[in-house]
């Protein structure tokens, strides 16, 4: 019926025009990808690159990996806010039962890929038999899942097998394996949805649940089966992840499932189930990829690359919600011949444009130069901490003043994100990088890429374990950890109580302050530590935490937190006692830090001097691109920061 009526509309005129312009209505996905394409070509010279493009690839593969087993669920009408955490879960299973429980690794990817299939049947039957949401039974997964992961780990990453590892290789030195995964893939979804029962059972489900039980469709048993799907491509997902960061990390892939959903509903499905194809997937995951890769070129802020990619996938979903009523068709899965052939046109049209893009791209930067300015990139963990913005602080100041190019990125203490971020660096061709790494294991590949193109990189305030640095800026976190004890004990008197306030589980800096911290308060029998809880450096967590404490140990005399903003966070619940009653020792000295020690409610901070260690940082990568020599190991000294001297100190 569409269909017919769209033949007679008088808008649908004929001719060369407006056959394009119904086809790329009916495939707005696809435009978005091209115009996405050619947007980025013009501005960026170095975006339309053989390196680039597969770089691209890489960092669209667990994306698309994880969309896939979305595609089903959404086909059905339901959601699944599961998959990040259970593709940790299966990455994590896998890295501790060939490792430390020492199974064989064949075993082991097996039990890693049931880990995903267990969990996608927990939902399915929540659901199916339990009457729950979906929206409520994924997101206890999420949860349960991210749970078991750091059970597991212990909070620290663990390595993972070098025969694994190989999956986030390169086959003859330049074709990604993770490419290749994500395309037998999204092959297996495409020929699931399009030719399998269960596949047409998904549409059926989607488009009237209760119409497809009524023609005799066993839904229950069907959504068991979609749901552990979508567990299954998680797995798989975790384990392509875990290998390009040589690592599994307890915290990795946190918020994936939101790009998942995005990649899906940007590539035509609809939420309300019914519609969607594994190539629209693809495409809403290159969209993502395109788009963050581009603007890491383009040295656009880290903080408006989230407003710009917010604002593309409202407007992707949009444009797809006005084709819909313009009276598009989108093809369903299975479509007849006739619908093959227009894809099939679509994909030649969307081919030529790109090497008409190739071309035009080609001859508009040939005689473009990048000036005599040095490029250096700085990869942050976060910069939702005042420390690290103090560190970007610092290095924009000296880059400023060396006259250097510096391109600042956040990867949101997201060790992938870390990665693509890198690698986006070595396809820029940046003279050196600074990396403050998010794990100093998961960091290693990337920057050995870096290694083998002759880019420099410099290490600041965590090294990078398996790869060439130039040179390491830091300060030595487990020396600070034993002077807060020191200083903590000697205010308390050499006994009483305290709590410990911990950073996020398994980053470097939480493990090596928090061992600082043990072997320093080994000198002080009598203080005793009466709980530890992570609060994962962040302030509000802070204060949620310690308040929760308070009600076990109300008396307690001393709280070190493993930074200052929670010890802020701590302050703020400890509230009149905070520097009378009890004593509180941070760690970093940042401004609002300071500010508290000025006041008296905050003991001491640690102090890191970060705005030094991204002055240093920026020097040494200069250096490095110049080809001087720089020292190996710059130590940047901590101080203890009290009342009597935080008006001399500066940061």
């Amino acid at each position: 019926m569409a269909t017919d009526t769209l033949k007679g509309k008088p808008g649908a005129r004929g001719g060369a025009t407006g056959g394009l312009r119904r086809l790329l209505l009916d495939n707005g996905a696809l435009t978005a990808l091209i115009v996405l394409v050619i947007a980025m070509s013009a501005l960026s010279g170095d975006f339309l690159t053989a390196d680039n493009l597969l770089n691209v690839g890489v960092q669209a593969a667990v994306t698309a990996i994880l969309a896939f087993g979305v595609t089903f669920v959404i086909v059905s009408a339901g959601i699944d806010l599961s998959v990040g955490s259970v593709a940790a879960l299966s990455a994590t299973v896998l890295a501790w039962s060939a490792t430390e429980a020492g199974i064989p690794v064949v075993l082991a990817v097996l039990l890693s890929i049931a880990t995903g299939i267990a969990c996608g049947l927990v939902n399915g039957f929540l659901i199916s038999y339990g009457k729950l949401p979906p929206f409520i039974a994924t997101l206890a997964m999420l949860s349960v899942g991210r749970g078991l992961s750091l059970v597991i780990s212990q909070g620290s990453p663990i390595a993972f097998p070098d025969s694994v590892s190989h999956l986030g290789d390169t086959l003859g030195g330049w074709l990604p394996v993770p490419v290749l995964v994500m395309i037998v893939m999204g092959l297996i979804t495409a020929f699931v949805l399009g030719r399998t029962y269960i596949g047409r059972s998904m549409y059926a489900i989607g488009g009237n649940e209760e119409a497809a039980r009524l023609s005799g469709l066993r839904v229950k048993r069907q959504k068991l089966a979609i749901y552990a799907f979508s567990g299954l491509f998680a797995a798989a997902a975790g384990i392509v992840l875990a290998s390009r960061l040589s690592s599994a990390q307890p915290q990795a892939a946190q918020g994936y499932e939101l790009d998942a959903i995005a990649a899906v509903v940007i590539g035509g499905a609809s939420l309300a189930g019914g519609t969607g194809k594994a190539s629209g997937t693809l495409i809403g995951a290159l969209i993502l990829a395109v788009l963050r890769n581009g603007l890491n070129l383009l040295s656009v802020s880290a903080f408006w690359q989230q407003v710009v990619i917010g604002v593309v996938i409202a407007l992707a979903v949009l444009f797809d919600t006005l084709r819909r009523k313009a009276g598009a068709v989108t093809p369903a899965a299975g479509a007849g011949g006739g619908g093959k052939g227009k894809q099939a046109l679509t994909y030649v049209i969307a081919a030529v444009v790109a090497v008409a893009v190739v071309g035009a791209t080609s001859l508009l930067h040939s005689g473009s130069s990048d000036g005599k300015s040095q490029k250096i990139g700085l990869s942050l963990s976060t910069l939702n901490n005042p420390f690290f913005v103090q560190i970007r602080n610092g290095a924009e100041e000296e880059a400023k003043k060396l006259g250097v190019d510096l391109t600042v990125t956040d990867a949101q203490n997201d060790a992938s994100q870390q990665a693509n971020q890198l690698q986006n660096f070595v396809s820029g061709g940046l003279s050196a990088i600074v990396v403050n790494p998010v794990d100093s294991d998961a960091a290693g590949p990337s920057v050995r890429s870096a290694n083998k193109d002759d880019i420099p990189v410099v290490a600041v305030d965590r090294g990078v374990n398996k790869a060439e640095t130039s040179a390491l800026v830091a300060s030595d976190n487990v020396e600070g950890g034993q002077l807060g004890a020191k200083a903590l004990a000697e205010k308390l008197g050499g006994k009483g109580t305290i709590v410990i306030l911990q950073g996020q589980a398994g980053t470097s800096a939480s493990r090596e302050r928090g061992a600082g911290f043990a072997a320093g308060l080994k000198q002080y029998p009598g203080i005793k530590v009466v709980a530890k809880q992570p609060a994962d450096f962040d302030r509000t967590k802070g204060l949620d935490v310690m308040t929760n404490l308070l009600q076990a140990h109300p008396d307690v005399d001393g709280v070190f937190a493993e930074n200052d903003e929670m010890a802020l966070g701590a302050i703020k619940a400890l509230g009149s006692k905070a520097g009378t009653s009890v004593q509180v020792v941070g760690f970093d000295g940042t401004p609002d830090g300071l500010k508290a020690v000025q006041d008296g409610t905050l003991f001491a901070s640690v102090a890191q001097q970060p705005k030094e260690l991204g002055r240093i940082a920026v020097q040494n990568a200069l250096r490095a691109a110049e080809d001087k020599k720089v020292e190996q190991t710059v130590k940047v000294p901590v101080k203890v920061v009290t009342k009597e001297n935080v008006a001399g100190f500066e940061g």
